[in-house]
């Protein structure tokens, strides 16, 4: 599933206003930072919100300089705007290249993979697919890019090649606009190699603005963190993914509210629900759980068996939807049933997972939950894990105890 952005301006980048208004102030203001990391979790928008800002920074006009008059005093070769309004950049003549990712002075950087053996490959071998994958996947994140361009199992880097070639760039004079501007995606990708940028990133050539995006802040280069100002884009609220689906994906209310509900602030993620919303969680949850509660293992053994068949991607979205109904039966026990906002079978169900655990056994589920999850992104076999997982929760709910399996 995907859903392309129609332009790239604020306007269009999922909620963020407070960091959108920042950003604008910091342009307004002149108090622009030479390198700035945009950081925000998978599907919080951060790559699209930095896009948004390199072109709303590209459409800026070049300042005029001044020259004598005829009384000797000091005046603006032209009277235009200092400041465009980023509601206003569509109408600059910069912006539909910009918004195309072909202006001159907006360049690109990213996670790539050899072509062939023997490569060295940098983002520029990319771009036209780079340019595709934005317009088809926005809110994606480094492995669909990497599955995007055919990766399958490469490790994706950013190279010391690539380090080199964007020196060779950025030491350019800007074509036409008042700045230059690179967008380095995924800095969590440049390994050592990334001590090459250090001092372009601390002293970089006149009027050239770095854009890093990042998804972890743990995996960039300390050396290179220290050297950034800090733009942080927290996960988006439930009620503006919910809103994005049934506009942009033209869901109905209640599903959209469900799968804002499961993704937790995490776009992309949602668009992954959507495109599984055929699949009756509610059900297939619900058996499993009467089959661990009565002991009947015949039904255990084919209800893995069918969940192995799913794929790895709805197991994770199951084991996803059973935390989310676990973790809305231990607010309705601790809130009360008024406090939570969910459809009214979902209410039901909650309260039956409430009647079977108790809060500090749902926690303990929630834990084995995640514990799979994890394991599922690393390939476990699906059958054995569900399996485990039957056995571990049917003693968590009976016995009460977690036994190792």
């Amino acid at each position: 599933m995907h859903l392309s952005l129609p332009t790239m301006q604020f306007k269009d980048v999922i909620g963020q206003q407070m960091v959108k208004q920042h950003l604008t102030e910091m342009v307004q203001q002149n108090r622009l930072s030479h390198a700035l990391l945009f950081l925000g979790k998978e599907g919080s928008g951060a790559l699209p919100l930095a896009l948004a800002f390199a072109q709303f920074v590209i459409c800026q006009p070049v300042a005029t300089p001044l020259v004598e008059d005829l009384f000797g005093g000091m005046s603006a070769l032209n009277s235009g705007p200092s400041f465009i309004h980023p509601d206003d950049i569509a109408a600059q003549e910069p912006f539909q290249r910009a918004e195309q990712l072909i202006h001159p002075d907006l360049h690109f950087s990213f996670p790539v993979i050899p072509k062939k053996s023997g490569d060295k490959p940098v983002s520029s071998d990319y771009i036209a697919e780079w340019r595709e994958f934005i317009k088809l996947f926005p809110y994606g994140n480094a492995y669909d890019w990497l599955q995007f361009i055919g990766a399958e199992n490469k490790q994706g880097n950013i190279t010391a090649d690539e380090c080199n070639d964007i020196m060779r760039k950025l030491s350019l004079k800007s074509y036409e606009a008042e700045y230059k501007v690179l967008v380095l995606w995924m800095p969590e990708y440049l390994g050592k190699e990334g001590n090459k940028l250090l001092k372009l990133i601390e002293e970089p050539p006149p009027n050239t603005l770095f854009v890093l995006v990042a998804e972890n802040e743990e995996q960039i280069l300390p050396t290179i963190l220290s050297r950034c100002q800090l733009v942080r884009v927290p996960l988006l609220e439930n009620n503006e993914v919910e809103e994005a689906l049934m506009v942009r994906g033209k869901s109905s209310p209640e599903t959209a509210r469900q799968i804002a509900a499961i993704a937790e602030g995490n776009y992309r993620e949602a668009l992954h629900i959507m495109q599984h919303t055929d699949q009756d969680w509610q059900a297939l949850l619900g058996d499993w759980l009467r089959f661990i509660i009565r002991k009947m293992l015949p039904d255990q053994i084919k209800w893995t068996d069918e969940i192995s068949k799913l794929g790895r991607e709805k197991q994770k979205q199951f084991l996803r939807y059973f935390n989310h109904m676990l973790e809305q039966s231990i607010r309705i026990k601790v809130l009360g049933m008024d406090a939570v906002a969910m459809p009214d079978s979902e209410k039901d169900f909650a309260q039956r997972l409430n009647k079977i655990a108790s809060v500090s056994q749902m926690q303990a589920m929630i834990e084995e939950l995640d514990k799979s999850s994890y394991y599922i992104e690393r390939n476990a076999n699906g059958k054995m894990l569900f399996q485990a997982l039957t056995i571990k929760l049917f003693h968590i709910i009976q016995n009460k105890v977690i036994v190792e399996v």
